[in-house]
């Protein structure tokens, strides 16, 4: 499973906005002068994502916009791949937090936490598109890092722990694997953010509230499996 706060600087959002300079601006007064290049290159990667995509930009792209020498960002990274690495990690730390809140251990009862826990990814998906595409979109082989797959697995595991709760529902003959639904609830959640959620040019329209298609089709899924709120 490739799921995944942050130490971007203060005065950032998630996504790029906010605080940030736009990729089109003057380095100065964002460059490595602030004393953490490091911090300033993943703030970089956020915005020329946020502007350009996960594939837009190339290590000195964002060594330009950091408003240091080319060579200065392999001091911290090993190449672009490791820097959207790093993003990634950080945004499947906030993505595993943010869903661990809304499941809140299925409280105050089950289906208004996992009502809660999907609403929450379309949020994540919303206010934060660029680490979203480092996360998803990015081609980045989490396997490579250690740290980015605890992190994806962390955030994953929120919502098959809340399958695993959900299916002890289901009546005894027909109860359903947990990781199954985690699995389906996940894709059609995913795809929901992806096609409709996003906070980016890439979102569709759609005649209604991503939010209400999603509780829709978890309605749905669930009465097919004998799974029905009280």
């Amino acid at each position: 499973m490739r799921w995944s706060k942050t130490g971007r600087p203060q005065g950032t959002s998630g996504g790029g906005r906010g605080g940030g300079a736009s990729a089109g601006h003057s380095a100065e007064g964002r460059g490595y002068h602030h004393g953490n290049l490091r911090e300033t290159l993943i703030r970089a990667a956020l915005e020329l994502i946020r502007d350009k995509g996960p594939a837009g930009f190339t290590f000195a792209d964002a060594a330009r916009w950091a408003g240091v020498s080319p060579a200065a960002p392999y001091r911290h990274f090993r190449d672009r791949e490791e820097l959207i690495a790093d993003v990634a990690r950080r945004g499947f730390e906030q993505f595993a937090a943010a869903l661990a809140r809304a499941w809140n251990d299925g409280k105050p009862d089950l289906f208004t936490a996992f009502d809660r826990l999907g609403k929450a990814y379309l949020e994540f998906a919303r206010r934060e598109p660029a680490y979203y595409a480092a996360m998803f979109e990015a081609g980045v082989p989490v396997d490579a890092d250690p740290a980015l797959k605890e992190a994806g697995d962390r955030a994953f595991a929120v919502l098959r722990g809340a399958a695993e709760r959900l299916v002890l529902l289901a009546p005894d003959m027909q109860r359903p694997p947990a990781l199954m639904v985690a699995l389906h609830v996940w894709s059609l959640t995913h795809g929901i953010a992806s096609l409709f959620g996003r906070g980016d040019a890439a979102r569709r329209t759609l005649p209604m509230p991503p939010d209400e298609l999603l509780e829709a089709g978890i309605l749905v899924y669930l009465k097919g499996l004998g799974i029905a709120a009280p």
